[in-house]
């Protein structure tokens, strides 16, 4: 495959997502809303408890497709009809015993579940029966076509997977939005969500029979193939689970610890800041399968130049988006919920903080996935996920909220960013330094905190309140960050190659 189609499609792929990435913002925003307008900040408090809990079970999220996504690069890209036939069978039987145990798991939790909840509950629900919601959410899609969406992701397809999902989120909250607005009932509320699950997987699997006709579950993988495919899983499964307990351990420490209204405060930040963070994903997701091809069909020394060039625009990106963080943050707040329900700006530069350090390894995570290096990684995996428990807990105790976010910096940023880095260079980057990756990112840090602190001194003189407190900081940050970083960088051979790239790819007729 030429660069060129790769990168259209990578791009192509992008457009898709951001439409699908918009509207799952927007929607799921409006239903939260209205959730803490009409029933209370308890009540969205509970939703990311819950969701949180069973994110720690949600296995599809722990990498299974994703290994299988990976196998299946070779085969769609050689027209091996009888292998990828075979895969797909695979991914459905393991997809009917990953739902079977997390329903069991999910069910033995149910005699502790009010561990997780420090202080009263709304006393018109019973969190037990809402568990159980969520529960059935998190399972009903194994059982029901979920294995399918692997082909179209593997065939760099994901735009369909975002058109299907963001008509199916848009339908699901319209009619959430009516039962709060008619019967405020967090029950009728929740009870949507496993219908819609089950309406996307039907309207997927239509999709993948309708593009690929000829690939239907049958047939039975060679034990060389199960047993690459078992490696990569392992080494996967404790990647997913580090990534997994990094967000939904913060939620539960401070249920826990604090309470479900502070963890309602926290929700909402977070939210926003995931909000972002998933319009930086899909760019990061759409490039994910060209670049596997890339490496199969070019050199190291390409896909490392590659690599640095897509690192360089993606953290240009990445500090424009923190400096929007650290400047509306709080007035958006405000705004939204309230000035009773902010944190302190102590807390809200931490997110920030957080929010840079999480993205300024995310190209590098691309080549790291592309390359299949899971289980090379897993005792980082491993190292990272004990870190994180032990930090949030003690740094939680002891410091409130901050500690939290402390507490996930600090593993984040020594063993994800710094370790993980390594492994890719060990394992795939043989021969090339980490020297230069390590300098880049430095350089760009540098830059985007010179920019952040100018960009927030020049918007001292903006109004506090109303809907001047956030297009004043955006106006700043949208021309005086981009330019001072502009001027940075503009001597920088990496500068003008990532332009030059820029140019071939969107501008060409």
């Amino acid at each position: 495959m030429k660069e060129e189609s790769r990168a259209k499609r990578a791009l192509n792929n992008t457009i898709f997502g951001l439409i699908n990435r918009l509207i799952n913002i927007a929607s799921p925003f409006i239903t939260r809303t209205l959730l803490i307008y009409v029933l209370g900040m308890e009540y969205a408090g509970l939703n990311n408890l819950f969701t949180s809990v069973l994110q720690m079970l949600n296995l599809a999220e722990l990498g299974i497709s994703t290994a299988v996504v990976y196998c299946m690069y070779k085969p769609i890209a050689m027209h091996d009809t009888a292998l990828v036939c075979a895969l797909l069978k695979f991914m459905k039987k393991v997809y009917y015993y990953i739902g079977t145990g997390i329903m069991l798991v999910g069910l033995c939790l149910l005699p502790i579940l009010h561990l997780f909840i420090k202080g009263e509950t709304p006393s018109d629900v019973n969190i037990y029966i809402l568990y159980l919601i969520f529960l059935f959410n998190t399972t009903i899609g194994y059982f029901f076509y979920a294995y399918k969406s692997t082909l179209l992701s593997a065939g760099q397809k994901v735009g369909v997977i975002s058109n299907v999902n963001s008509v199916a989120i848009a339908l699901q909250s319209i009619i959430q939005i009516l039962l709060l607005l008619v019967y405020h009932n967090y029950y009728a509320f929740l009870a949507i969500m496993p219908i819609f699950t089950l309406l996307y997987n039907i309207w997927v699997s239509k999709a993948v029979n309708r593009i690929y006709p000829d690939y239907r579950p049958s047939g039975t993988l060679d034990k060389c193939v199960t047993k690459d495919i078992y490696q990569r899983i392992k080494g996967l499964f404790i990647t997913k689970i580090c990534t997994t307990t990094r967000t939904a351990l913060n939620n539960i420490f401070i249920s826990s610890l604090i309470g479900l209204t502070t963890v309602a405060i926290y929700g909402n930040y977070y939210y926003i800041m995931a909000a972002v963070i998933s319009v930086l994903g899909v760019v990061t997701t759409a490039m994910t399968a060209s670049v596997g091809n890339s490496l199969v069909t070019e050199s190291t020394k390409k896909n490392y130049d590659d690599m640095r060039k897509f690192n360089f625009i993606f953290n240009w990106i990445v500090g424009y988006f923190s400096c929007c963080l650290l400047l509306m943050f709080q007035p958006f707040m405000r705004i939204w919920v309230g000035s009773n329900n902010t944190f302190s700006y102590s807390i809200v530069i931490a997110l920030v903080i957080y929010f840079y350090s999480l993205n300024m390894g995310s190209i590098r995570a691309v080549y790291h996935d592309a390359a299949g290096l899971w289980w090379e990684a897993r005792y980082r995996a491993i190292l990272e996920a004990v870190a994180n428990l032990v930090l949030n807990y003690v740094l939680t105790l002891w410091l409130g909220v901050i500690g939290t976010i402390l507490g996930t910096l600090i593993s984040l940023v020594i063993i994800n960013y710094g370790y993980g880095t390594l492994i890719v260079f060990q394992y795939y980057f043989k021969g090339i330094s980490p020297r230069g990756y390590f300098a880049d990112n430095i350089l760009f840090l540098c830059i985007s905190a010179v920019c952040c602190v100018i960009c927030y001194a020049a918007n001292s003189v903006s109004p506090q309140n109303g809907i001047m407190s956030l297009l004043c900081p955006f106006v700043v940050t949208s021309v005086l960050f981009n330019v001072i970083y502009y001027l940075f960088v503009c001597k920088l051979d990496i500068c003008h190659t990532s332009f030059k790239f820029i140019k071939q790819i969107v501008l060409k007729k």
